[in-house]
């Protein structure tokens, strides 16, 4: 329950979140279209409200104390919250894009293939996707929903699991013969194929200490090729098992190494009201969720 009478002034709370924003009181004051002066009066009388110092005033420049920090964070997601909340409910957002975030594995291997039937039953309504390994801020990044690779937890996001899949070390039989290797380090002398950038593969690799060791000789592609290559017999390589499913199924790949951690890729999106557009696309990808993995 929250204690009303506690809180300070919603102008105070304005004023200092401008300021921490823009960095200077001339500067705040314009983005509120009020004076300077009223947003250094509105700041003094929220630190006298709160009895914390929440601006160092002693150089020539200000600058937020810890504690201005820890308020100033807060207040720009609450503040994107509202925000957030009454554009859904008034529509305002209505005609904005609907922007999906995902990694270039997913988008290559799932996502593309799959988005043309959303088109087809949508044809009203544009996509923005945009392919990073990185994890991307949610919060005032315009993103609507995300498909990440973890365990399912981040922190102030909802998450419900699009398919859960472990991570395997494969290659062609023709390059790794039948034999039984007893650690990866016994693959070292194979060529490996390795994302050329950040991704899931490259992150669990290096989680387990392994990827410097194979950095040495390795082919560095782009992840969509990474299968393709691996299936020619080019090097070894590291993929979340679905999507090497098939080939591993017709023989034309072999599961070396298997990860034992239960991961997957989640639906992560903000909590709070869901614009319509994203509720159509999640009730759409909820679809597509049950036809490609029935057994989830």
């Amino acid at each position: 329950m929250i204690d009303w009478l506690s809180l300070p002034p919603l102008t105070s709370l304005r004023a200092f979140s401008a300021l921490a924003e823009t960095g200077s009181t001339v500067a705040a004051g314009d983005k509120l279209n009020v004076s300077h002066a009223a947003v250094s009066q509105q700041i003094k009388a929220l630190e006298a409200h709160m009895g914390l110092t929440l601006v160092d005033r002693s150089g020539r420049q200000l600058e937020l104390t810890q504690d201005g920090r820890q308020l100033a964070d807060a207040l720009v997601n609450g503040f994107q919250t509202i925000a957030r909340t009454v554009s859904s409910l008034t529509g305002a957002d209505a005609d904005r894009p609907l922007h999906i975030a995902t990694t270039p594995m997913l988008a290559a291997a799932w996502l593309m293939p799959q988005l043309g039937g959303f088109h087809t039953s949508h044809p009203d309504v544009n996509v923005i996707l945009s392919t990073s390994p990185m994890v991307e801020p949610m919060d005032g990044s315009g993103i609507d929903v995300a498909l990440r690779y973890g365990q399912g937890e981040w922190p102030g996001l909802d998450s419900a699991p699009l398919f859960l899949s472990p991570m395997v070390v494969v290659a062609a039989p023709s390059l790794v013969g039948d034999a039984e290797y007893a650690s990866l380090d016994a693959l070292a002398d194979f060529p490996w194929l390795l994302d050329a950038g950040l991704s899931e593969a490259n992150n669990w690799l290096e989680g387990i200490g392994t990827l410097k060791k194979l950095s040495q000789g390795s082919i560095q592609l782009p992840g969509n090729l990474l299968l393709n290559g691996a299936r020619d017999g080019q090097g070894v390589a590291v993929t979340v098992r679905t999507f090497a499913e098939t080939d591993i199924q017709a023989g034309r790949l072999r599961v070396l190494f298997e990860s034992d951690a239960v991961k997957g890729y989640h639906i992560v999106t903000r909590p709070g009201v869901q614009r319509p557009v994203l509720k159509t696309f999640l009730k759409w990808l909820k679809k597509c969720q049950r036809e490609c993995f029935p057994q989830q």
